[in-house]
Order: structure tokens, then C-alpha cells, then sequence
């Protein structure tokens, strides 16, 4: 008798899950929404999130009560950091393409076993397209056998808001901008694109099903810095833009990334990180030991920096201006509403 593939009944549930929640949020859709905003026009939150997360987190705890449980639209429990495996769910990746009509959206639930990527699924129900996979196994879309390209011509998705917003103005080649990093690593997976790269910070619900499903197809998923991304964290967010697709492609990526000087985002940086050199001299030895120093950073120099005190207060904002409301987006985004402080504009080197 032939052994089950392994995890077969955590991905069984998970796919129900995600086709349950991807037809309440058609429902939702069809009657109307309700949009509310949490940490700016770029953050947007419906009853359909709320309900759909729900839903999957009931679900998911019924079938497997001793799992940690983590979503975007639930309360957090510090109960999942004594997990050994933790669901990391995001009920609509995508919800400004959900409310502006876009298809670019998708229920994703990942899976991660002492923190490593190990089963994902992204259904996206406006395309009735869905991803599954589990790492050391493979992957399907729509039930059928998929994987990576062998295309050399790469396919590079890219964020749509980061496009019209920055990434518009660079001759990078293979350009195409689309919503959901879910979707945009499922696609990857599935080999409808090659690799993919932010430069603003994401967190563990974006990209774990993403990233288990990359994964599964033979690639992976990094931070800008080449450091590996590690899930079921205490702040659930990962410190930096990332890159992530085929192998090869990434390697490719990172050449035209580095000689076109793209800035990242870095939240929360310290001596121990590469990027720590990009501050001069006088700014690491007045910033050494202080825990809420975030930069957006290329070409080994900085080009904003905020410094934040543990209150949210902001102590120092200097910079250039473009860099400097990008990086306090993200630094928005990862800790909610900021107290101003003066803004210092201009180069900090």
C-alpha cells in the first residue's frame, strides 16, 4: 500500500478552506462593501476580511487544535510561539484590488513548521484559479501538475503600487505589475512568471503560502540582504524588501537590482545588519543599542531614516522627502499610527 503524500490532510483542509472563504468573499462582492481604512489609503479593511478570516481560523482549529493560528485580521495569541507548527493566514491578500474591482486578489493559508514554509494555498476567486503545494512534494493549479518556466527571457511581477509609484522610472526589463504577492509567488510557482522583488517590507501573512508554494517548485524566497526569511515570529513582519522566485533568476535579479541602485526598505536595524554600514560614521555611534532605527537604503548610502521611540514617537525624520514618505509608510504599516516630529529633508551623508 502506498504511503500518503505527506501533509496531504493539512492540505486537504487548507483547500477547502480557501474555496469557502474565496465564495463568501464573491458573496460580499455581489451585496456591496463597506471599506475602512487602517493606516492610510493603502490599507484598506471590509467585513468580508474580518468574516473570511474567521471562517478559515475556525476551520483551521477544528481540524487541528494543537496548531498556532496567525492572521492578519485576528487578534494576535502569544500562544503560537510555543507552537511547533503555526497557520499563517491572510483572508484577502489584496483587499485595495478586491475593493477597486481589480482580480488581483486572493485568500492565502500557509503553513510553517518550526518556522520553515512547508505547505501553501492561494486561491484567487475572481479567476477561480487555485495554487496548492507542500514542500518536497509539488505543486498544482487547479489540480493539475505545474511548476517553474525554463524560459531565459525572465518574467519579473512586480507590485503594482510600487511601479506607478517609483519602479516606472527604471529600465528594469521583464517589468509586469500586478496586485497580491500571494498571487504574484503562486503564479511564479505555477510558471506563469520567473521571480519577484519589493522594496517595501512584508509581513508573515503576505508571503508564507507564497513562499511554501516557490519553495515547493524548487525556488525560494529571501530578504533583499540574502538573508532567509524565518516565520512564526513575535512581531510577525519581516525588516526589509525581498526577492524570490527561480533560483537562477534571482541570482540575475539581484545584478540588475544592485547596478540600478533600487532602495529597500529596513525596519529595525541594528549593528548585527549588513545595511548598518550604510549610516555614517557619526549616526551609527548616536544610533548604537537604540531599537527603533528604520532606513531606506541603496547604493551603500541611506536615504531616509526615521528614528522611533518605543511609544511610537518619532525622535528624528531627516532625508530626501521621496524616500523619506515611502519609508514612513512602511514604518506606518508595521506599527501603526506614528507621533510626528520635525521633518529634516536632504542627503544624510
Amino acid at each position: 500500500m502506498t504511503a500518503a503524500p505527506p501533509f496531504q490532510t493539512e492540505l486537504n483542509v487548507a483547500t477547502r478552506l480557501a474555496l469557502e472563504a474565496g465564495e463568501l468573499l464573491r458573496g460580499h462582492l455581489a451585496r456591496g462593501l463597506t471599506v475602512e481604512h487602517k493606516t492610510g489609503a493603502d490599507d484598506p479593511v471590509t467585513a468580508a476580511d474580518r468574516e473570511a478570516s474567521e471562517l478559515i481560523l475556525a476551520g483551521l482549529n477544528a481540524a487541528f487544535p494543537q496548531d498556532g493560528l496567525l492572521s492578519e485580521e485576528a487578534a494576535d495569541s502569544p500562544a503560537r510561539l510555543d507552537t511547533q507548527r503555526v497557520w499563517i493566514v491572510d483572508p484577502i491578500d489584496g483587499t485595495k484590488e478586491y475593493t477597486t474591482g481589480s482580480p488581483d486578489y486572493a485568500a492565502s493559508i500557509g503553513l510553517a513548521v518550526d518556522g520553515e514554509p512547508m505547505l501553501g494555498v492561494v486561491y484567487a476567486p475572481a479567476t477561480d484559479e487555485l495554487f496548492a503545494g507542500v514542500v518536497g512534494v509539488g505543486v498544482t493549479k487547479n489540480g493539475e501538475a505545474a511548476g517553474f518556466s525554463n524560459r531565459t527571457d525572465y518574467v519579473v511581477s512586480v507590485s503594482d503600487t510600487e511601479f506607478k509609484r517609483e519602479l516606472h522610472r527604471h529600465d528594469l526589463p521583464g517589468m509586469v505589475p500586478s496586485g497580491s504577492i500571494a498571487l504574484k509567488l503562486a503564479r511564479i510557482a505555477a510558471g506563469e512568471a520567473d521571480v519577484t522583488f519589493t522594496m517595501s517590507p512584508r509581513s508573515e501573512w503576505d508571503i508564507a503560502a507564497g513562499h511554501a508554494l516557490v519553495r515547493a517548485a524548487g525556488g525560494d524566497l529571501r530578504r533583499r540582504d540574502g538573508q532567509p526569511i524565518r516565520y512564526n515570529l513575535q512581531r510577525p513582519h519581516i525588516e526589509q524588501g525581498l526577492i524570490g522566485g527561480r533560483l537562477e533568476a534571482m541570482a540575475w535579479l539581484e545584478g540588475e537590482l544592485n547596478a540600478r541602485k533600487l532602495p529597500t526598505a529596513h525596519l529595525g536595524l541594528t549593528q548585527a545588519d549588513r545595511a548598518w554600514t550604510t549610516l555614517p560614521e557619526a549616526e551609527q555611534d548616536a544610533l548604537r543599542g537604540h531599537s527603533g532605527v528604520f532606513v531606506r537604503h541603496a547604493g551603500g548610502r541611506v536615504l531616509a531614516l526615521l528614528v522611533v521611540d518605543a511609544g511610537g514617537t518619532v525622535e528624528r525624520a531627516s532625508g530626501d522627502a521621496f524616500h523619506l514618505e515611502r519609508l514612513t509608510r512602511d514604518v506606518t504599516r508595521a506599527l501603526g499610527t506614528l507621533n510626528a516630529a520635525p521633518l529634516k529633508t536632504g542627503r544624510l551623508d
